[in-house]
């Protein structure tokens, strides 16, 4: 039997964004195919789905969750419509699912099992934000999410910047919303008066902004209000 192909699905990264300002129709398309999705939060997911203009009615349509809390031994049964021929769809919360995200974990057990992994184009804040920021785009690193603890933090961001003047590469990571300004006042205690570094918060909404400093210029101006906004941090020393 031919297995089903997983489509990861992206979505708007702001919730006063629609579908169709920031999703190709041809994916609007392909994910209006699918009867059965595979969804970090299913509330938003059928949000999206119904402001796409999916032809079959929401409550018809199958859901299964894929959050932090999914252990590893759940995730063969979430591919199991797919090993009876059954294309599925993979969305995250926002942006583009696998990336910071538990679909990545998916995408593995995907490979094992032979099932073909499709990603759809849509928008990434990670590449939005690096594509903007004015920072080396030639070379760059993903790092996720720093430390929590606040002496761990600073001592990662030294890090990081230690790393990018070594590599002349961008470094990007991101917060948890409600942490945001505290990395923002740790970044600009912490690091080189030389360093740039790139706030990108709320892409693609209409309050967007993106804006690249020094730490000197930072240090001179009034701090953006990050707080409980998506905002991706870049910086090149």
């Amino acid at each position: 039997m031919t297995t089903g192909t997983l489509y990861f699905i992206p979505v708007p990264l702001a919730e006063d964004t629609s579908p169709q300002q920031v999703v190709p129709p041809e994916v609007i398309s392909r994910m209006h195919s699918l009867q059965h999705f595979i969804v970090e939060n299913e509330k938003t997911a059928r949000q999206f789905l119904a402001a796409s203009g999916h032809p079959t009615p929401i409550r018809e349509l199958t859901f299964s969750l894929l959050n932090k809390d999914t252990q590893p031994k759940e995730l063969p049964a979430l591919l199991q419509p797919l090993q009876q021929g059954t294309d599925v769809g993979l969305m995250s919360e926002a942006g583009c699912p696998g990336i910071a995200d538990p679909g990545a974990a998916l995408a593995a057990v995907a490979h094992q099992k032979g099932i073909r992994v499709t990603p759809l184009i849509g928008p990434s804040s990670l590449l939005l934000g690096l594509m903007a920021s004015g920072l080396n785009g030639q070379r760059f690193t993903f790092l996720g999410y720093l430390p929590s603890d606040k002496a761990e933090r600073i001592k990662a961001i030294k890090g990081i910047e230690f790393d990018s003047k070594k590599q002349q590469a961008t470094q990007l990571f991101i917060e948890t919303p409600y942490r945001n300004q505290h990395m923002l006042e740790d970044l600009i205690a912490n690091l080189q008066p030389q360093t740039r570094f790139c706030v990108a918060c709320n892409i693609t909404a209409e309050n967007e902004l993106i804006v690249t400093k020094t730490t000197a210029e930072w240090k001179k101006t009034p701090l953006p209000d990050v707080h409980k906004k998506p905002t991706v941090f870049l910086l090149l020393a």
